[in-house]
């Protein structure tokens, strides 16, 4: 496998791990133990850790070394707005556009999550809501709408939710939430997707946790 491509698995890797809270705020990443575990070389990591600092991802210490950032409260107030703002749209979009096979994709993602809840694997559930929410932008079938929705620090704010929520009634509540978002998208009911939507960004936004 070339350089790059090794650059680019590291990059990635470490950007999922860091968004779907597997690897916690303030962990120190070191060179030498992602290098190994995701067999690549200490340059690739190098490289990407870099990257991961220009996204504001990671921090660098006092002392040297890389850290995983947390979040503040302003960042939590501001990535909520943009969540808002890029997913309501989102809905619109996909109301037209949705097809029966992206309807079946959101309603197999819901069974994952609920079935990762069950078996108490909540990094999991975490990595499936993301989903969830990656593909309702997908639906839209705008390329570059997704882009913006995935280079930016949105999946941070599922990562405080999965650190918030404590008990499996807040999980179940995610799980019916998805569930109407899908009914209505099926139904292209626009305005009951945009209700229930609303709802579960209000409800994410009063669990919050800051770091």
């Amino acid at each position: 496998m070339k350089s790059e491509s090794l650059a680019h698995k590291a990059y990635t890797e470490l950007r999922r791990k860091i968004l779907s809270a597997q690897i916690p705020p303030k962990t120190r990443l070191k060179e030498d133990f992602w290098a190994k575990k995701l067999s690549v070389s200490r340059m690739a990591i190098r490289e990407t850790l870099t990257r991961l600092l220009g996204e504001n991802l990671v921090t660098l210490g006092p002392k040297g070394g890389y850290f995983v950032n947390s979040l503040t409260a302003e960042d939590i107030v501001q990535i909520r707005e943009l969540r808002e703002i890029l997913e309501i749209g989102a809905l619109r979009l996909a109301c037209e556009k949705i097809t029966k096979e992206q309807i079946a994709r959101l309603e197999k993602i819901c069974k994952d999550f609920s079935t990762m809840v069950e078996q108490g694997y909540y990094a999991g559930a975490c990595e499936a809501d993301l989903r969830f929410h990656e593909t309702l932008i997908e639906c839209t079938g705008n390329e570059k709408l997704l882009r913006t929705y995935t280079n930016s620090h949105i999946p941070l704010f599922h990562r405080q939710l999965t650190k918030s929520s404590s008990s499996e009634g807040d999980y179940e509540l995610t799980d019916k939430e998805h569930r109407a978002i899908v009914k209505a998208l099926a139904e292209r009911n626009f305005a009951q997707a945009e209700e229930v939507m609303r709802k579960h960004f209000a409800r994410g936004a009063n669990m919050i946790e800051i770091d």
